[in-house]
């Protein structure tokens, strides 16, 4: 502990325990309404913020390098998960999604350790090709063909907000690494490509972003979520209504402790609640850039580099949707939204960043 980053890991308690508190408020009325208890939730997320501070602490104190010798097994490993969570009787549905492992009342979801297994893969990857990173075959092919593998077996189950940041961030690396620019132009035109053939796959994409340009077009199918998020931010002020009196988490906004947590934060705290979680979310970020341009090791700048950028990725997208910005992309915030998967991925990802920031120059 003692040359571990210590604001990162103040930063990362201060918004899990936030979490808690805000998990509880969002959820109550609906656990108590469909479980008779209303601490069901905030339980559960109890339990795996109890199990992600300790598996926090013990990657804090695994050797990096462990990850980089493994790091052809954590990505087989990985790879078997997604493909096996797409078979009926061994992964199962939750809500229209073929991505969860049951365990009794428990679910795991792989496609969220897929994210940092990645990671760790590619950020190996780049650090034993940095002379061939700016040529097209080489160097750059071989990892987005891996990455866009995982990215399609993610569309299966189907689950595009993870399989969005999962590239995202590994494009983000290949920019680091120093790519040359033409690739993402290329990429650039070929990812509209892409979104128009997911849309014409799945027309009920279109209707996503249909929604989110007018939600009001249909205010009680596809823009409804969107809608009573807005009318949650609206009348909030600065100091918002006060922790546990929000209204809509009176059976408004559709499970609010998930997706759509921040809407009830910004309800219950205002302008000042914002404030906060962005500047938590913004601490973390300053803190793990200057952890990773501090190293010498390129597979702990490359791995860092990937953390910091996958946590930005996520809650941006997160906030966006939620003030109306982008459409609605399924994905949770870290650290404060419920779901043990998350939660567990993220607080890992903290462990392993704070035992790289014992590194230095």
């Amino acid at each position: 502990m003692k040359n571990m980053d210590k604001i990162l890991l103040i930063s990362t308690f201060l918004l899990s325990i936030f979490g808690l508190m805000m998990i509880y408020s969002s959820s109550s009325i609906w656990a108590n309404y469909k479980f008779q208890d209303s601490f069901h939730f905030l339980k559960y997320q109890l339990f795996f913020l109890l199990i992600g501070f300790i598996l926090m602490i013990i990657t804090s104190f695994i050797p990096v390098d462990i990850y980089k010798e493994q790091s052809n097994m954590i990505f087989l490993f990985s790879f078997i998960l997604l493909v096996l969570v797409l078979i009926p009787g061994i992964g199962s549905i939750r809500n229209g999604s073929r991505s969860w492992f049951g365990i009794g009342s428990f679910g795991i979801q792989p496609s969220e350790a897929a994210k940092i297994c990645l990671l760790i893969f590619t950020s190996k990857y780049l650090s034993k090709s940095d002379k061939y990173i700016k040529t097209y075959r080489t160097g750059i092919f071989p990892i987005l063909f891996i990455s866009f593998l995982f990215f399609s077996l993610i569309m299966l189950q189907p689950d595009l907000g993870t399989g969005f940041i999962m590239i995202l961030s590994i494009i983000s690396l290949l920019f680091v690494a120093g790519s040359d620019m033409k690739f993402f132009v290329g990429g650039g035109i070929l990812g509209v490509i892409g979104i128009i053939v997911l849309i014409i796959i799945a027309p009920y994409r279109l209707n996503r972003i249909t929604s989110f340009l007018n939600p009001w077009k249909d205010p009680l199918g596809t823009g409804f979520q969107s809608i009573q998020s807005l009318y949650a931010i609206a009348p909030s002020g600065l100091l918002g209504r006060g922790y546990l009196n929000s209204i809509q988490k009176h059976f408004y906004l559709p499970e609010p402790q998930t997706d759509f947590i921040f809407a009830i934060i910004l309800e219950e705290f205002g302008i000042i609640g914002a404030i906060l979680v962005v500047g938590l979310f913004s601490i973390i970020l300053y803190r793990g850039i200057k952890i990773a341009i501090r190293q010498t090791d390129s597979f702990k700048k490359y791995l860092s580099f990937g953390i910091v950028f996958q946590i930005l990725f996520q809650a941006s997208l997160n906030l966006m949707v939620v003030v109306g910005l982008i459409p609605i992309t399924g994905v949770t915030l870290p650290f404060l939204s419920y779901g043990g998967s998350s939660l567990l991925i993220s607080l890992i990802s903290i462990g392993i960043l704070l035992n790289i920031s014992k590194s230095s120059i």
